[in-house]
């Protein structure tokens, strides 16, 4: 570790200013007071802010805000609001990001109230960022696994992970306050570790040549404490950090900082008072890592013509009229060749080799998910009710697979499985979803969803489903119905064999589709029969049960669904009544197991042959791979469908019990990514 002792420091603002030199007129005409068109258009593409504040202790924050395009709401050219977990006081600064772009949009305002869990802010200065310290640190492109951080001694550094995630960390964003109110949170980037530990509570942050602004080495005259939030790509934990800081100047300092054999001006030595490092609900939701998520470069407005934009407006000369001409008549790409040289030229004399100033490449590949309206809710149960979902085109599938359905609920994507009741071939999905105790979709559903409103929908999945040309045996309880529905439909639509069904419920108010059943038995009595066994008037039912129902027939198929006492209790039946394996197909209803606990700290994961991502505590493989921008197949994420399996090849994981999986593809060291966590180190493969 290198000496922290006799440092050479800045103390004046004249020593920064010999230092940094005096920004240019234009710098400073950057600067707008309120949100013009472009910078709401911004705000409205941008998922994620870092944020910069003091809390009503007076203590320094930073952290990342939002989750979801437009998480800032705009009250008013002066005025903006968001979510946020607790009030802050006084000053407060937020810089925007974009997922692919390289410049920020900067917000410095003060706090103006705190209502609704969201804080108001009125805001005093905008302005566009330029994009170096984005393009140092590669944010946006491919997340590669860092080798883990040196040992440290005692201190706040020392804490589980804080090393590991600093040694990977390319991306922060600073806050530091002024002392007239004002308030700073800018973007830093380096190529490596963005901030280097010198020991268990001291770090230091190089300070390269940019717009000679030096807001932060200014405001630290004035007010020593400062906080950050570190990023790393392809992972959703957000390292905080908060402490003093001083500026120094000293070549012993400076030398491991040196990029290409050219040291930084100077750098920022940190005092780490605290250091916490939590998975962060806005990174998970904004999904930052996924090159479908980031933004659409012909949608949003080109950040470097706004900034021009800006400049011309606030300088009154001729010079600046010509200015704000071009800016409206150049074409964007021929400002954005520009600019891009001007990057590369900075950058280079800072010792960076930029290969390519795109900073990330939108997916161009088709969306896996397929919007869909509300067409109908029918109620078929007191708690149970059909979907009919609609978007002009026929819906394929094989009776009995099932759709994943997808929407927002309280700004977090949830996804859950449902089968078709409805048979293929038709321009309407449906689907009948019934009401879980303390289930969050379900709940959804029976409570929110009305007609006209859009979902997703994702398939169809699953290997439970008919084979045409047999007589077809089918056995459920509750909404184990509804596969056999469709299962029932396609087979009566055509020629061909018989069907029975037996179908369990507690009550006859129970039963879905208990009249569409009895319209169907009395069209077709010659090809479907069908028992109902009514729990709290016949009993449950057992083997023996079971085994004098069935009636075989040559090459009949069995297809059973519902809860797993029921499905063991019929195929023992049919294991003792010889029945065939292979004619025998099986799909459990279980409910989502609860998140897996997991390891207490990061653990690395390989998934051949996609690549490499690190799981935060508590987060699953499928989870961590999703973050990281891995294309892991997965539908339902709660352990129902078996789309995420994969197979384990080292490591240990704690999966969460019940899940789908077979016996045998259990002890082939098969586990679904949905529903387990690392314990270790672990390397996966997909099939």
């Amino acid at each position: 570790m290198t000496s922290v002792n006799a440092t050479r420091s800045l103390t004046t603002a004249d020593e920064v200013e010999a230092l940094v030199g005096r920004p240019a007129p234009m710098i400073a005409a950057k600067q707008v007071g309120e949100l013009d068109d472009g910078c709401v258009a911004v705000l409205a593409a941008s998922p994620i802010a870092g944020f910069g504040y003091r809390d009503a202790a007076g203590s320094s924050r930073a952290t990342f805000a939002g989750g979801r395009p437009g998480f800032a709401r705009v009250l008013s050219p002066t005025g903006i609001s968001f979510a946020l977990d607790e009030p802050a006081d006084g000053p407060l600064s937020l810089v925007f990001l974009l997922p692919g772009v390289g410049e920020t949009l900067r917000v410095n305002g003060s706090a103006a109230g705190y209502r609704d869990g969201e804080v108001v802010v009125d805001i005093e200065q905008v302005y566009v960022h330029c994009a170096q310290a984005v393009l140092r640190s590669g944010l946006w492109q491919p997340p590669v696994v860092a080798e883990p951080g040196a040992e440290v001694g005692d201190g706040p550094l020392a804490a589980p992970g804080v090393a590991d995630f600093l040694a990977a960390a390319p991306f922060l964003v600073l806050s530091t306050w002024d002392s007239s109110g004002g308030s700073d949170t800018s973007p830093r980037g380096e190529e490596r570790a963005v901030a280097r530990i010198l020991d268990g509570r001291t770090l230091v942050i190089a300070d390269r040549k940019g717009n000679k602004r030096a807001d932060t080495l200014h405001n630290l005259l004035a007010d020593d404490r400062l906080a950050f939030a570190a990023l790393v790509p392809g992972r959703t934990g957000v390292l905080h950090v908060r402490g003093r800081g001083t500026i120094t100047v000293d070549p012993e300092l400076l030398e491991p900082l040196t990029q290409r054999g050219i040291p930084p001006h100077a750098a920022l030595l940190v005092d780490v008072e605290a250091a916490e490092l939590t998975t962060s609900d806005a990174v998970t939701r904004a999904r930052l890592w996924t090159p479908d998520a980031h933004v659409d470069r012909a949608e949003v407005p080109d950040l470097m013509a706004l900034g021009s934009r800006h400049i011309a407006t606030n300088t009154a000369s001729r010079g600046s009229r010509l200015m704000l001409a071009l800016a409206r008549l150049v074409p964007v790409r021929w400002l954005r060749a520009v600019i891009n040289v001007v990057y590369r030229s900075d950058l280079r004399k800072e010792g960076y080799e930029v290969a390519a100033l795109s900073t990330s490449q939108r997916a161009t590949s088709e969306h896996p998910l397929r919007e869909v309206r509300v067409a109908e809710v029918r109620r078929e149960t007191r708690d149970a009710v059909t979907l009919v979902l609609e978007d002009g085109e026929p819906f394929a599938f094989r009776p009995g697979q099932f759709f994943t359905l997808v929407t927002d609920i309280d700004g977090r994507e949830v996804r859950r499985p449902y089968s078709a009741s409805s048979a293929p071939g038709s321009h309407r999905l449906e689907v009948t979803v019934k009401h879980i105790d303390g289930g969050l979709f379900s709940a959804h559903v029976h409570r929110g969803l009305a007609v006209g409103d859009k979902l997703f929908v994702r398939g169809p999945s699953g290997s439970f489903h008919l084979e045409p040309g047999q007589d077809a045996v089918l056995i459920a309880a509750g909404s184990g119905v509804t596969p056999m529905m469709s299962m029932i439909r396609t087979l009566l639509a055509e020629p061909g064999g018989r069907i029975a069904l037996l179908c369990s419920n507690r009550t006859e108010q129970d039963v879905i589709f208990a009249a569409e059943l009895a319209r169907l038995a009395d069209q077709h009595p010659d090809r479907l029969s069908v028992t109902h066994v009514l729990t709290s008037r016949d009993g449950r039912l057992d083997v023996t049960r079971v085994r004098q129902w069935i009636t075989q027939s040559p090459g009949a198929r069995f297809y059973l669904c519902g809860p797993e006492p029921l499905m063991d209790i019929a195929r023992q039946a049919l294991d003792e009544l010889g029945v065939p394996a292979d004619h025998v197909h099986l799909e459990r209803y279980i409910s989502g197991p609860e998140t897996p606990s997991g390891s207490a700290t990061p653990q690395r994961m390989i998934v051949e042959p996609l690549g490499a991502a690190v799981a935060e505590p508590g987060q699953t493989l499928l989870d961590a791979g999703l973050a990281a921008g891995l294309p892991m197949p997965y539908s339902c994420t709660v352990g129902s469908c078996g789309e995420c399996v994969v197979k384990l090849l080292s490591g240990e994981v704690a999966p969460k019990e019940p899940n789908c999986l077979t016996a045998d593809q259990k002890a082939d060291g098969q586990i679904l990514a949905c529903t387990s966590s690392p314990l270790t180190d672990v390397t996966v493969a997909v099939p």
